[in-house]
């Protein structure tokens, strides 16, 4: 596996020197500047590009380019936009830069409620709790149809939450949730979320997925021709949040999604953690039904209750047997390797490292500590070799 470390621009609190150190050689970015729906220029490519490389290291992954909201809901200037992605991928491909990470979460990126939960040994993690994100819809936001979509157990249990809550507590959890985390390219004031949720109200889940599939279709031919991997990542969390649907989430949307567009440019950044959130997500089966064309990989483990409440646990801990994860991803790279493909090696990223020792007295951004990553990276690294050296 390609060891990769995500990193911000010159703006990440972890610098590129950092990364270097912890052994990584592929650096997974973006152009976070760059507003969405417009093209990525070769030339600002090419200057991110050289940033990177004169740190010794290479830019290998793009996480992500975004995609603009009227995509999809395919509204407006929809097809301006896909025809500026296209544009893009054919820039990214002038430039040696050919696995491109990205999502169709609909308004919000990957969502947590609580940003820094603290844990027994000392260290924070990311969390999402299911009673704040039913009290911020129903009580913040004060969605019209909000109380439809519960049960009115659930409606109570929000109450309660919400009603234990101070100003500076409402604050927080607001500013977790719509404020925009750290690859969410937009973060929203209340009144555009409230507006960004009106635009989706009439969208359900087949119109929604049919709207990616109508995007991937058109992207397809200029993935083909260029040489572009495509990999999607999985909804953060998988379901539906604020009334809105969500298609990237369980093994039934993944094969709906392939069936529809086959090519093998089409593919998946395989997260752990978000598929691994669903107790009916089989994360082996999944991963060994759709090998050939995970393109990106995503390793992290999460610790989910009975409720739905989950937290970034250690990355080899948790409720994903990231020792089957592993030795799955070797062999289905020994497969590649073996059958002459040039794209054999595929990249990972040790994602949502804990916040710990000396980082707790620093700013960085939420779920990209460099020690809770680096922790993260060398145990995988060491699982990694251990299958390896046992012969696999």
């Amino acid at each position: 596996m390609k060891e990769s470390f995500r990193w911000y621009g010159p703006k990440d609190p972890v610098p590129l020197s950092t990364i270097r150190q912890a052994g990584a050689t592929t650096i997974v970015s973006a152009l976070h500047d760059v507003p969405n729906g417009e093209v990525w220029s070769i030339d600002a490519i090419k200057s991110h590009q050289t940033l990177i490389a004169n740190a010794g290291l290479k830019w290998g992954v793009v996480e992500s380019v975004p995609i603009h909201e009227e995509i999809k809901q395919r509204t407006g200037n929809f097809e301006v936009y896909i025809e500026n992605y296209k544009a893009t991928l054919e820039n990214l491909a002038h430039c040696e830069i050919l696995t491109i990470c990205y999502n169709f979460m609909p308004i919000l990126d990957w969502t947590r409620t609580h940003l820094y939960k603290p844990l027994e040994d000392g260290s924070t993690a990311l969390s999402y709790e299911i009673d704040a994100l039913r009290a911020f819809d129903l009580f913040v936001v004060k969605r019209v149809k909000a109380a439809q979509d519960y049960t009115e157990q659930e409606i109570q249990d929000a109450k309660a939450y919400f009603e234990a809550l101070n100003p500076l507590q409402i604050e927080s959890l607001t500013k977790s949730i719509i404020a925009g985390l750290p690859g969410a390219e937009e973060g929203y004031t209340m009144q555009q979320f409230n507006e960004q949720i009106e635009a989706y109200a009439n969208l359900n889940k087949e119109t929604l997925r049919s709207h990616l599939i109508q995007f991937l279709a058109a992207l397809m031919p200029t993935a083909e021709s260029v040489g572009v991997n495509m990999c999607i990542h999985p909804d953060d969390p998988p379901h539906s949040l604020f009334g809105i649907p969500r298609v990237v989430s369980t093994a039934s949307d993944i094969e709906a999604l392939f069936s529809a567009v086959p090519s093998l440019n089409n593919g998946l950044t395989f997260c752990t953690g978000s598929f691994g959130v669903r107790p009916d997500n089989d994360l082996l089966e999944m991963f060994t039904q759709h090998a050939e064309r995970i393109h990106f990989l995503h390793f992290r483990s999460t610790k989910r209750d009975d409720k739905g409440n989950f937290y970034e646990a250690n990355h080899l801990e948790g409720d994903v047997d990231m020792f089957a994860m592993v030795k799955a991803a070797l062999s289905e790279e020994r497969r590649r390797k073996e059958a002459g493909r040039s794209d054999w090696e595929i990249p990972m990223r040790p994602d949502h490292g804990h916040q710990m020792l000396d980082d707790l007295e620093k700013h960085i951004n939420p779920g990209y500590s460099a020690i809770g990553r680096l922790k993260g990276l060398a145990e995988l690294r060491g699982l990694a070799m251990g299958i390896i050296r046992s012969g696999f």
